[in-house]
């Protein structure tokens, strides 16, 4: 997993897919990384989430967080976040 994670949503989704990849469930995460469940719904839909329970998942999933330079999303990448928003169900 390389991907730059700028955005809240982008982070969420990958965290699901190495949960996936892993063959684990929501549930079983949860008890691995010591944290309710409620905790995995939130980081993996992009919601607020306390940073010591961000690092306890990603200890979980096998990962670990590294900080390099990117900059903020450019302002195409921002819009067509806000535009499939407003596409989703």
């Amino acid at each position: 997993m390389a991907d730059k994670v700028r955005l809240p949503d982008e982070l969420g989704r990958q965290l699901r897919v190495q949960r996936e990849a892993l063959g684990m469930s929501k549930s079983e995460l949860a008890e691995k990384a010591g944290k309710v469940r409620e905790v995995i719904y939130r980081l993996e839909s992009g919601e607020d989430a306390t940073v010591s329970s961000l690092l306890a998942v990603l200890g979980a999933l096998g990962l670990a967080l590294r900080l390099e330079r990117s900059g903020l999303p450019s302002a195409s990448e921002v819009a067509a976040r806000f535009h499939d928003d407003d596409d989703a169900p």
